[in-house]
């Protein structure tokens, strides 16, 4: 091959690199997430004035919600009954793509108390045009070994329930499944995140990957995570850690760098994620979830 032809070819090689670079950025961008916030972390505001609240936050940027507190005698969030609150949120043209359900108790119930208590939910849900039915937490005296394995099958069952209804069910993380429990007859020590992610059938329960938590208590990073279970995380909840107490802060304020962390969205099976901050605000939840949203929307948006 001469001079000639071979910088004709190479150019042609470079120009459909290019485009081809393109098509992959254009690819990536279909994907049009919205904004989304855990509303536990204005929960102070949300107790005083629901509407006023999310009227605030939508200023900010939040177009989607993932809700907490529902009331499953009542069939109610935030003390409006679901139809209300589904009005509520269609007349500020916002969304909640997933809430924050209380099943811990019902390790400790019968299983048709469950049933039930998951037939509200998907009641509730399904009013909320809500396709995520997630659960988020077991208290302290509820994290031994047989409970996780006993939640395993108990998650398969609920993820059977809330398929059936056309819904999705996911599983929240802290950073108490990721501790190691003692070791037994000389074998290392389990932990309760390698029992859910292993005994639960990966098309009934999905997870919700907390990647505060993940970095505070995991020796593992988010990336890590999802490439050993792709397609398993559909939601993220995105936080960040203050660098000498290790508490929540703002987005920027602390020490985990996203930039470096954040999965590949398409790898991680990502439907939904929400900004939060449980607490430790520098004035104020509602200013500090305005600060996650400026630094998210001008550093990290693009990455999602």
């Amino acid at each position: 091959m001469n001079r000639r032809d071979f910088l004709q070819n190479t150019g042609i090689v470079a120009a459909a690199s290019v485009l081809l670079s393109k098509s992959a950025v254009s690819m990536a961008s279909t994907k049009n997430y919205k904004m989304g916030l855990q509303l536990f972390t204005v929960r102070d505001e949300m107790a005083k004035d629901p509407i006023a609240t999310l009227k605030k936050v939508k200023a900010m940027g939040y177009q989607d919600f993932e809700l907490y507190g529902f009331d499953n005698e009542q069939d109610s969030y935030y003390g409006f009954k679901s139809s209300q609150f589904k009005t509520i949120l269609d007349d500020l043209e916002l969304s909640a793509s997933s809430c924050h359900y209380g099943f811990s108790p019902y390790l400790e119930r019968s299983e048709s108390a469950l049933v039930r208590f998951v037939d509200q939910c998907i009641r509730g849900a399904q009013a909320l045009n809500s396709p995520y039915i997630t659960w988020p937490w077991i208290a302290p005296e509820q994290r031994t070994l047989d409970n996780f394995k006993r939640m395993a099958g108990m998650l398969n069952k609920i993820g059977e329930q809330v398929a059936k209804a056309g819904l999705g069910f996911a599983y929240h993380n802290h950073g108490f499944e990721f501790e190691e429990h003692a070791k037994v007859g000389g074998k290392s020590g389990q932990k309760g995140f390698d029992i859910l992610i292993s005994e639960t059938d990966p098309a009934l329960v999905k997870l919700q990957m907390d990647m505060y938590w993940v970095m505070h208590s995991a020796n593992t990073t988010p990336k890590k995570l999802v490439e050993q279970h792709p397609g398993r995380f559909v939601m993220w909840h995105i936080k960040d850690m203050d660098s000498l107490s290790r508490d929540y802060t703002e987005l920027g304020n602390g020490s985990i760098n996203y930039l470096n962390i954040l999965p590949d969205p398409a790898k991680s099976g990502l439907e939904y994620y929400y900004i939060e901050q449980g607490g430790n605000f520098a004035h104020s939840s509602l200013e500090s979830v305005a600060s996650s949203a400026a630094y998210f929307q001008t550093q990290l948006k693009t990455l999602i």
